[in-house]
C-alpha cells in the first residue's frame, strides 16, 4: 500500500475496525473508504456489489463480524454463522470481481480444536473437533480462511488471513452479559471501586491461563502484514499474538491495582475455569519481522482509563 492507496476496512466501528483506521491514519493513509451500517449492509449481496463497483478499493481490511462472548454464541449459533456467512460471502467474492490488490481477513483463535496441544501452531487447525459453545462462530471463521484460500488458487488474487488471540483495548465492549474477561473485570473492579463494595466475586479458580494482545497492537501487525506478508502456499495465514500468557489469577490482581479497589476477591469454584491454556505459537509471524510492542500492564492501564473517561458509570 501508498499512501495515496483506496483503502476499505470493513467494519471500521468496531474494536478491531477503528484501530486499523486510527493506524492508518497516523501513519499517513490519506485515502480511505468507510461506511457506516447505515450507509452500507453488509448483508446485503447488491448494495455491497454496487459499493465495490463504484468505489473500486485496491486493499480490504476484513474486520466485519457478528461477534459475542460465550452466552451469546450459546443462544444465537443461526445468527453467528448465517450473518458471518453472508458478510463474508459478499465481500470477499466482490473483492475478487473488482480486482483489489490485496484482502486482509481477520480470523479468530477460536477456529482451533478445543483439546489443541499448547501454544498453538497454525497447523493445528481443523485436527480435532471446535469448542461447542462456539462452533457455528468458528465454522463461519474457517469457512472465510478456506474461500480466500480458494479464490487465490482458482483466480490468482492475493487474499490473506490471519487469525488474533484474544484483544482488549479502547473501543470494546464492556456489557457484563456479553463481554470477554478483560473488560468484564475491568468494569466489574470500576464499579465495586467507586461503590465501595467489600469484595468482588469472580468465577472459578484463576487458574486457566490466557494470553491477550491490545488492539492497537494487532492493528499494527494486520498493517504489516498486508504490506510485507507473502503467501507461499494458497490457504497460508498468521496467528497474532503476544506469545505469552498469564492466569486469570495474576490478571485479577493487576486489573485489581490498576483500578484501585480495595476490598477482597471472593473465587466462586462452583463456576467453569474455561479451557486450561490457550496460547497460539507466534514463531511464524516473528519470522517476517513483527513482534507485539504494548505491554499488558500498560495496555491495562490505557484501557481503563478510555473505559472511565468513555462510561456514565
Amino acid at each position: 500500500m501508498d499512501k495515496n492507496s483506496k483503502i476499505y476496512v470493513a467494519g471500521h466501528k468496531g474494536l478491531v475496525g477503528s484501530a486499523i483506521v486510527r493506524h492508518l491514519q497516523k501513519e499517513g493513509y490519506k485515502n480511505l473508504v468507510l461506511k457506516t451500517r447505515q450507509e452500507l449492509d453488509l448483508l446485503d449481496e447488491k448494495a455491497v456489489a454496487t459499493f465495490f463497483e463504484k468505489e473500486k478499493p485496491e486493499f480490504v481490511f476484513l474486520a466485519a463480524a457478528k461477534v459475542g462472548g460465550i452466552m451469546a454464541n450459546s443462544n444465537f449459533p443461526a445468527d453467528f454463522i448465517y450473518q458471518n456467512l453472508k458478510i463474508q460471502n459478499n465481500i470477499i467474492h466482490n473483492a475478487y470481481l473488482n480486482n483489489v490488490k490485496k484482502l486482509l481477513f481477520l480470523g479468530s483463535s477460536c477456529i482451533y480444536p478445543k483439546e489443541s496441544p499448547q501454544p498453538i501452531k497454525e497447523e493445528y487447525l481443523l485436527t480435532s473437533s471446535l469448542e461447542p459453545t462456539n462452533k457455528a462462530y468458528a465454522i463461519a471463521k474457517i469457512a472465510g480462511m478456506v474461500m480466500c484460500e480458494s479464490y487465490n488458487k482458482q483466480y490468482g488474487t492475493n487474499f490473506i488471513s490471519v487469525m488474533p488471540t484474544n484483544l482488549y483495548g479502547i473501543n470494546d465492549n464492556f456489557d457484563l452479559k456479553n463481554s470477554h474477561v478483560m473488560p468484564a473485570l475491568i468494569r466489574k473492579f470500576h464499579e465495586a471501586k467507586i461503590n465501595n463494595l467489600s469484595e468482588i466475586i469472580v468465577w472459578g479458580d484463576g487458574s486457566s491461563l490466557r494470553e491477550f494482545l491490545h488492539v492497537d497492537d494487532l492493528a499494527d501487525a494486520c498493517i504489516y502484514a498486508m504490506n510485507n506478508y507473502k503467501l507461499e502456499n494458497f490457504g497460508d495465514f498468521l496467528n497474532i499474538g503476544t506469545g505469552e500468557d498469564i492466569s486469570i489469577k495474576e490478571l485479577v490482581e493487576k486489573i485489581k491495582n490498576i483500578a484501585g479497589f480495595k476490598g477482597k476477591i471472593k473465587w466462586d469454584t462452583s463456576k467453569p475455569n474455561g479451557t486450561p491454556r490457550k496460547l497460539l505459537d507466534v514463531s511464524k509471524l516473528h519470522s517476517i519481522g513483527w513482534k507485539h510492542k504494548i505491554d499488558l500492564d500498560d495496555g491495562i492501564k490505557d484501557t481503563y482509563e478510555w473505559y472511565k473517561e468513555n462510561t456514565k458509570v
